[in-house]
């Protein structure tokens, strides 16, 4: 398969595992099964976890999906999750 686009780089990865940042300090894991021209995409059994800075400490939040569709607008970076 040649790349001839970003896109093409994102087919490379249809069920596997990617690490998604989004807007507003959140960020999420799961196995992409989707995505279109607009970056919207699906994933299953993700995990989003949300940051917050309170009272001078950064705590997070996580949630679980078994599937979940994520708006293109919000997607900042899409990549492989580090192994550690």
């Amino acid at each position: 398969m040649s790349i001839e686009t970003p896109l093409d780089l994102l087919k490379l990865n249809l069920d596997e595992k990617v690490f998604v940042k989004l807007r507003g300090a959140r960020e999420m894991t799961g196995t992409l099964q989707a995505f279109d021209t607009h970056c919207n995409i699906v994933l299953s059994n993700a995990t989003e976890t949300i940051y917050e800075l309170l009272e001078g400490e950064l705590k997070s939040n996580t949630k679980s999906s078994d599937m979940v569709f994520v708006r293109g607008d919000s997607v900042t970076l899409i990549t492989t999750p580090s192994e550690d």
